[in-house]
């Protein structure tokens, strides 16, 4: 058992990451999709009372089946209530509505099977064509994956405004729409699956590159990206499944090299100063074999060419060997289909291994006016490495402060300071 109060805070944002999206979906199931804000709120209230409580009481044994229980009975209280009874629509409201069958029924909703069948549910309630494509990611990130509205900007590029917004307008949608809480059939689920990859990739990514904590890599969300897209692969009314493996394998073969991302002070090491007898061979070998699995049907998608350029950095035994060539053409195929700021700021660091630093900063010039650089310190900190390889100190120095100035974590600030000492020694 848990005794120490300090760790209560850490426990219960543990507990919130892991459990709060399992909550949420099966509340939603009770209550009906037109009424997520009550389900989020139900939530909400039992994380408060976990964090009073345990202050007083000390942490349980099994924290999570605590929450569950308190949240389960928070619902029922709820449902109790004579002037919520009618405005359950949901496909379990009949056997709520009955003290014979209440009991059994909300046993059986928080059963683990269920909640893992609603949790997919959610994802693509979530991603209801009633909603906007921008709304449904925002939607899904805040209600199942228990994103902050920060976090969400940051994944979009955008202000928190704009993220509050679309929440509201998303609720606002399913509640206008009357969507049901239900996985889609036929062509349906084919369109929607696109937009669920997409948030579950989301995620996976703020947990690779953390935009708050102190922390670098926050696991326990790529971790939570991986479960999300392994109920999918799991589940048999979903075919096609080659787009979901090439996520799967993209993620996987991120995450064999988390050990090897930082020295043992937290500083961040770059892939070429990286150990590669730490990275995860098992993880790699997983990510590989869900990458072969991804080609069966020739089909082709960004996360099967962002996993083989992931897989061409794994594969060779040193940084040294990296294909750059292969990697550029990876690219070159990639903005066929994503075009983003993103995807062709990755692109410009393969041009500059490929056709030189000069040639790169040209690629960058072409996307600098995007919006979504002006907050974005990896744009400065790629330009900044462009200057240095030139030996164009001056200018480096000046990328360098813009990145030092908007990068979110303490670490990243230190690796870019560094750089930056670096650079004005060459100069004085």
């Amino acid at each position: 058992m848990i005794t120490s109060s300090d760790n209560i805070p850490q426990l219960v944002d543990h507990l919130f990451r892991h459990e709060a999206g399992k909550l949420v979906s099966v509340l939603t199931k009770i209550f009906g999709p037109q009424n997520i804000d009550l389900a989020e709120d139900v939530v909400q209230d039992s994380l408060i009372e976990a964090m009073e409580h345990w202050q007083y009481k000390g942490v349980p044994e099994n924290p999570s089946a605590w929450l569950f229980r308190v949240a389960k009975n928070k619902a029922l209280n709820i449902i109790n209530r004579e002037g919520y009874q009618r405005k359950y629509e949901s496909e379990v409201s009949h056997f709520l509505k009955s003290e014979l069958t209440l009991d059994p029924a909300l046993n059986h909703l928080f059963s683990d099977q269920e909640i893992q069948d609603d949790q997919l549910r959610m994802i693509f309630t979530c991603c209801h064509p009633a909603i906007s494509p921008d709304s449904q990611i925002a939607l899904a990130l805040k209600t199942l994956c228990g994103f902050s509205i920060p976090e969400i900007a940051k994944a979009f590029l955008t202000t928190e405004e704009n993220i509050n917004k679309r929440l509201v307008r998303a609720r606002q949608n399913i509640r206008d729409a009357n969507v049901s809480f239900e996985i889609p059939r036929g062509n349906e689920l084919e369109k929607r699956l696109n937009t669920v990859l997409e948030t579950i990739y989301l995620l996976f990514n703020e947990g690779y590159s953390a935009s708050k904590g102190n922390d670098l890599i926050r696991y326990e969300l790529c971790e939570e990206a991986i479960r999300l897209a392994q109920i999918i692969i799991a589940d048999n009314s979903i075919q096609r499944k080659e787009t979901v493996h090439a996520l799967i394998a993209l993620m996987f073969i991120n995450a064999s090299r988390f050990k090897a991302r930082q020295d043992y002070d937290g500083n961040i090491l770059t892939m070429e100063e990286q150990e590669r007898s730490l990275w995860d061979r098992q993880m790699l070998d997983t990510g590989i074999g869900h990458l072969s699995e991804a080609s069966q049907n020739n089909s082709i998608s960004i996360y099967h060419i962002l996993a083989a350029i992931s897989a061409q950095y794994s594969i060779v035994a040193s940084y040294e060997e990296t294909d750059w060539k292969n990697i550029l053409s990876l690219y070159d195929s990639l903005i066929l289909l994503d075009n983003s700021p993103i995807i062709l700021l990755n692109r410009a660091i393969a041009v500059s291994k490929v056709e030189g630093a000069t040639q790169a900063l040209a690629e960058l010039e072409k996307i600098k006016s995007n919006p979504a650089f002006k907050s974005y310190h990896s744009f400065y900190s790629t330009e900044a490495e462009f200057y240095m390889d030139m030996a164009d100190y001056k200018n480096a120095i000046i990328s360098l402060e813009k990145a030092i100035e908007l990068a979110p974590l303490q670490s990243q600030k230190e690796l870019l300071g560094k750089k930056l000492k670096f650079c004005g020694e060459k100069i004085f």
